[in-house]
């Protein structure tokens, strides 16, 4: 069944841009309730024993069809190919393809002191179309260590998308090295710095933005009656060296964040999630601005504030669902000086419609409309609409 079997797509890494894993939607029977909630599990085929470790291979392939009614946003959306309303340029463009498409193996070998599990999965969003790696780690008593999603986020507040970027305004699920502990619902992880907006906005080429801690992410999820709900929080350093003053400036930057999923009804459910922060970039998805801008004339490190904030419902109807979903990032430019960002970016904003079925199951097909807008700091704007079908086969 469709909601049992939902790709929620969001962005691969273009630009700051990064993507979301696959998750399933499952029914969670509650005190008079079902809820369709998200869990970040691959339909798992049969598994076979090699040794003492059992190995399961699970993928699917999928077929996406598109066509952007204005500007081409990409093989998935990316905003600033939203063309500006003061620029001139042709409509109406249809693209396929199926990179999406992915494979993975998950393992759980048994140990003295506890199962010792791995999963290492991989789809076709690399350069060209290449083979590139998604997940690749590996858990043991609570200890993760690898490359999987950011801990600071969570599948929770999201609303599933057809497309591959998924609305703006969330936790983003860019997948990183990172050692991680959990225990309980709290979970605390070390993780690589650069890649959820690790720049700065700067004029001269003498300096250069490094990285010098990893960042320090935790979050704890819970339930609140039938609702349930994560909180997340990101501590990092954001480092600026300037080679022709042999100086750096250093700038804490940080985020927080909560989202959380409840049912409306056995049929309806609400989800969403808010993320603010001062340097926290990357982190929030699809965040316009970069973590922070070095001032020339000053020589100082200074953080950019941002926020952003998405809600969905997702109704049963029929054989599928039904999802509606609108997000938005922000960033506070206005107060930058000696650094020309007129023509960078300072919000964003997506709207999603679509419908999602299964005739039987693992096969899943949707139709989907979106609209999206961005607007630069020096007033310039634009908007895009695209429609987009797919059809996915899982094993």
């Amino acid at each position: 069944m469709i909601q049992e079997n939902i790709n929620n797509s969001t962005a691969d890494k273009f630009s700051n841009k990064t993507n979301r894993s696959y998750f399933k939607m499952a029914k969670l029977k509650l005190p008079g309730v079902i809820l369709l909630a998200t869990v970040s599990l691959p339909a798992f085929s049969e598994s076979i024993t090699v040794g003492d470790t059992n190995l399961t291979l699970y993928g699917y392939a999928k077929l996406d069809l598109i066509y952007d009614f204005d500007s081409p946003l990409g093989i998935s959306i990316i905003h600033q190919n939203i063309r500006l309303d003061d620029t001139n340029g042709p409509d109406g463009h249809f693209d396929a393809h199926a990179l999406e498409s992915r494979i993975g193996i998950s393992t759980i070998t048994p140990s003295e002191l506890g199962n010792i599990e791995t999963r290492v999965e991989g789809d076709f969003y690399g350069p060209g179309g290449t083979f590139r790696l998604r997940q690749g780690y590996g858990t043991w008593n609570g200890i993760l260590a690898g490359q999987t999603e950011t801990n600071f986020s969570t599948f929770l507040g999201y609303t599933p998308s057809i497309d591959f970027t998924g609305q703006v305004g969330q936790t983003n699920l860019d997948r990183q090295a990172q050692i991680r502990y959990s225990t309980g619902g709290l979970s605390i992880a070390l993780e690589e710095a650069d890649k959820q907006g690790g720049r700065a906005y700067e004029m001269e080429e003498t300096v250069e933005i490094k990285s010098s801690l990893p960042d320090l992410t935790l979050r704890y999820d819970d339930a609140l009656g039938s609702m349930n709900y994560s909180l997340g929080a990101v501590l990092r350093k954001l480092t600026a060296y300037d080679a022709a003053a042999d100086r750096e400036e250093d700038e804490f930057g940080y985020g927080v964040t909560f989202s959380g999923k409840m049912p409306v009804s056995s049929r309806v459910s609400l989800q969403g999630a808010v993320v603010y922060g001062e340097g926290v970039g990357g982190y929030l998805w699809l965040n316009p601005a970069a973590p922070a801008y070095y001032d020339p004339v000053t020589a100082k490190l200074e953080a950019i504030e941002a926020v952003g904030g998405t809600l969905g419902i997702s109704v049963a109807v029929g054989p599928g669902l039904a999802n509606l979903a609108y997000g938005v990032s922000e960033a506070d430019l206005d107060d930058i000086k000696n650094v020309d960002v007129s023509n960078e970016g300072e919000q964003n904003t997506s709207l999603y419609l679509n419908y999602l079925w299964s005739p039987v199951e693992n096969v899943d097909y949707g139709i989907e409309v979106s609209h999206h807008t961005r607007e630069l700091v020096g007033g310039r704007e634009g908007k895009a609409t695209r429609l987009q079908a797919m059809a996915k086969y899982t094993f």
